[in-house]
């Protein structure tokens, strides 16, 4: 299943009547939703159209031509995928050769990463990339897993002397976040978007004037739809088995396309610095006797 109809499958239980109706058509036969125009879709469902393009910004999407367009891409990835064979994410089971973990793990983190392109917002991306080049201090929000991601883009970003720091404690980033200002970003990173420690910090960071970008799970969420820009990592790896593994790999996917952008847009400062860091690091690693980074 695309990420797109999971997403509306998991949230059946809390939609609206008129929304439900909407989703359950669109679950029931996903392929001729494409077809539709908006004003046939309302009709089939009883609803108004306006109730539609309500529907689809609620999901993140721009309207119900942004809808469309996503759903067939994904449709076609899911339908190429089952050519290919099994695409769906794999789960630990006892006693698995070590050949047979090696094969699901690159499944996994493979299927991931595809199902995470898909719904990439081009235009929150670039929105995103130029909020953090123009940063004054760019604070970073994340617990557990969510924190490892963070530490990552943290150590991407301090390479190119860009001023940030990441925060897994969440009483320093309640400290941060109250002396942010106008200029300032606060990034924070939530598999569930429910995170509540998360959710306060980027709160407050609001509050006081800062930029805000967040980096969930798809779907509904408050750390989402508190955020002036929203991000988002595929939604389909599920069960507790697996650890987030592969919505770990799906959220460092997003940061090395933001980090990417970011040393693409101002080219000519970030790559002597980070070409810099590189020196400074293998000399005094070299001096050690220690070993490159």
């Amino acid at each position: 299943m695309s990420p797109i109809l999971h997403t509306l499958e998991s949230e059946l239980p809390r939609l609206s009547l008129t929304e439900r109706k909407l989703a359950e058509r669109i679950l029931h036969a996903p392929g001729d939703i494409v077809h539709l125009g908006i004003t046939e879709l309302a009709e089939q469902c009883g609803i108004s159209p306006a109730a539609v393009t309500r529907f689809c910004k609620e999901f993140h999407f721009k309207g119900f031509p942004d809808f469309k367009v996503k759903l067939a891409a994904e449709l076609a990835h899911t339908e190429v995928g089952q050519q290919g064979g099994p695409a769906s994410y794999q789960d630990i089971v006892a006693g698995n050769p070590l050949a047979t973990i090696v094969e699901a793990m690159q499944a996994n983190h493979l299927a991931s990463i595809r199902d995470t392109t898909s719904l990439l917002d081009l235009d929150n991306l670039e929105q995103a990339v130029k909020l953090l080049c123009g940063a004054r201090r760019i604070d970073l929000y994340g617990i557990a897993t969510s924190s490892v991601v963070a530490q990552d883009f943290y150590q991407k970003l301090i390479r190119i002397g860009v001023n940030c720091t990441a925060f897994a404690d969440p009483h320093m980033q309640i400290t941060s976040a109250s002396t942010l200002s106008e200029g300032d970003v606060a990034f924070a990173i939530s598999y569930s978007g429910e995170t509540p420690e998360t959710i306060e910090s980027l709160s407050c960071a609001k509050e006081n004037g800062a930029s805000t970008i967040s980096l969930t799970s798809y779907g509904t969420s408050t750390l989402a739809s508190l955020s002036g820009i929203a991000l988002f990592a595929s939604s389909l790896e599920t069960g507790m088995r697996r650890g987030d593994m592969a919505s770990r790999i799906a959220q460092l996917h997003i940061i090395d396309i933001l980090f990417t952008g970011m040393v693409s847009a101002r080219f000519g400062d970030y790559i002597p610095r980070l070409e810099q860091s590189y020196r400074n690091v293998r000399r005094f690693r070299h001096k050690r006797g220690g070993s490159d980074t």
